[in-house]
């Protein structure tokens, strides 16, 4: 009986060392990756200041806007934005330039010769960024929340889960994004295509309500478009299945994208 129970129980404690082991792994690796951050005020003001000092700047000009319209308000437009501000500032292009620096300083080639698997690395490396920008979106939403007397609506869970799979989509579009920059310098610029169109064509900064409806289907496409929407719903409360369905398969298929990119192209040594 007992050479049986351990015959069962053999795989089921090896299976477990190893998830444990991984997860170590992983969190070595993000501490590692946080003191390096704490040594980068250039990352840190990226990550830090730019999204609250753009939400902030936008708010003289939100205040003009025929928002009504749209069924909105000044906070249930800006709060949304801040956090797309976070996805793309904190975790975007933070990450996208950690990839690229790593590669480059062939860390990322050290690190695979080790115990840690190509996923172990990837996710690591992205773990502070993505607790960071946890954090920050708590934290404005909160005071967005408070300021801008926002109250928070019991489908609020549908604005968690856009942000996490937001989350998720951002690091994988930051490998990506890596997987086709050829050096720690072109990463600066590598980066601004899809910020700019996130900021200006994902609802953002102007609803996509009030742009004409050929622009606005394009802009529906785009990578953020869905994640703002889904936060937006949560506070508004105003999204039907179907329109949260599509936001939801827009966001899958980008992730499957750039994730089929990061496996076809992305490299662990500098790129010559």
């Amino acid at each position: 009986m007992s050479t049986t129970l351990d015959a069962v129980r053999g795989p089921a404690r090896a299976k477990e060392r190893a998830l444990t082991s991984s997860a170590d792994r992983m969190k070595a690796l993000a501490r590692a990756e946080l003191t390096l951050l704490g040594r980068n005020k250039s990352a840190l003001f990226t990550m830090f200041v730019l999204p609250t000092m753009l939400t902030c700047s936008m708010r003289p000009a939100v205040r003009g806007m025929d928002l009504e319209h749209a069924g909105l308000t000044v906070g249930t437009l800006l709060l949304p934005g801040a956090l797309g501000y976070v996805l793309l500032f904190a975790v975007y292009s933070t990450l996208s330039a950690v990839y690229v620096v790593r590669r480059e300083e062939l860390v990322l080639k050290r690190l695979r010769t080790g115990e840690l698997r190509d996923l172990e690395i990837l996710a690591g490396a992205a773990l502070p960024m993505v607790l960071i920008g946890l954090g920050q979106s708590l934290l404005l939403a909160v005071g967005c929340s408070v300021l801008m007397d926002v109250p928070v609506p019991g489908t609020v869970w549908l604005a968690a889960v856009g942000l996490l799979l937001g989350m998720g989509l951002m690091g994988a579009l930051a490998a990506a994004t890596a997987a086709l920059t050829k050096s720690a310098e072109a990463a600066q610029v590598a980066v601004l295509p899809l910020m700019m169109l996130s900021i200006l064509g994902s609802g953002m900064v102007v609803p996509l309500d009030v742009l004409p409806d050929r622009l606005a289907s394009v802009c529906e496409l785009l990578p953020l478009t869905p994640v703002i929407g889904l936060i937006r719903d949560g506070w508004t409360g105003g999204a039907g299945a179907g329109e949260v369905l599509r936001e939801l398969l827009v966001m899958v298929v980008w992730t499957l994208i750039a994730v089929l990119v990061v496996r076809k192209r992305f490299r662990w040594e500098p790129r010559r």
